[in-house]
């Protein structure tokens, strides 16, 4: 079976996940931002944390750590490389290391850009990926310490993993990043449709995120910097992809 998956709301614009494997119990919490709404959710459902799994050192995804730890005494798993700047860790994390929730198998990617450190965790066998600042919906996260090439190859490998993988992103910045797209590609048929669905979705108070990694290949400019379709908007049809990922970024942080 595979894990449950419930999204959270936390601060103004943030998302904390729980997984929860109802063979074992085990429930981990992929970031947090803040430790009351996760406890809460927590509490509605009956179940116990046994781990938190973190993506990287910003405080909007690390405040509540030390309060939900010492509520629910929780292993606290994160990047080696970034250990100094981290919660104190219980399990400190490679691209060479996985990490076991209850019966299931996650594998580490490194995905520097956003942070140097920043790392994701794929589950395989639920079809999970979760991404915090790297590749996020529509979008990805801005390069506050790495290059665009360092980003470019992260998110090249996000790309790589099977299309129907739930892309779990840490922030609901979805309509402003449709917003840009769509200053690019204003005649994507399903950039159009997933501009319609997420002002739906927001119109009604819901979340945006996870999304389907097949929908990011087809409308997230960021993962489209090869395609033509793109180097043509952005007048660099004969750049490399890089040079074109970084023109991308380049704008959307004037946009």
């Amino acid at each position: 079976m595979p894990l449950d998956l419930v999204t959270i709301p936390c601060r103004t614009d943030n998302y904390a996940y729980l997984i929860h494997d109802a063979a074992t119990g085990a429930t981990a919490v992929v970031d947090v931002p803040d430790a009351a709404p996760i406890m809460a959710e927590l509490a509605a459902r009956g179940w116990s944390l046994s781990d938190i799994l973190i993506t990287h050192h910003h405080d909007d995804h690390i405040a509540g750590v030390g309060a939900l730890q010492a509520a629910t005494g929780a292993r606290v798993c994160g990047g080696l490389s970034d250990a100094h700047r981290l919660p104190p860790l219980d399990l400190a994390l490679t691209e060479a290391s996985t990490v076991s929730i209850g019966s299931e198998l996650a594998r580490v990617i490194a995905v520097p850009g956003h942070t140097i450190g920043h790392i994701a965790y794929h589950f395989p066998a639920s079809g999970f990926v979760f991404t915090g600042d790297s590749l996020m919906a529509a979008g990805c996260g801005r390069l506050f310490e790495g290059t665009p090439e360092m980003m470019w190859a992260s998110l090249s490998k996000l790309a790589a993993l099977p299309p129907e993988t739930l892309v779990c992103s840490g922030h609901e910045y979805t309509a402003s990043n449709i917003r840009f797209a769509l200053s690019l590609e204003p005649a994507n048929s399903a950039l159009m449709l997933r501009s319609t669905e997420v002002a739906m979705a927001r119109e009604a108070g819901l979340p945006t995120v996870p999304s389907t990694l097949s929908e990011e290949l087809a409308t997230n400019p960021f993962l489209r910097a090869s395609v033509p379709q793109i180097k043509a908007a952005l007048g660099m049809a004969d750049a490399s992809d890089v040079a074109c990922f970084a023109e991308l970024r380049r704008r959307k942080d004037r946009f």
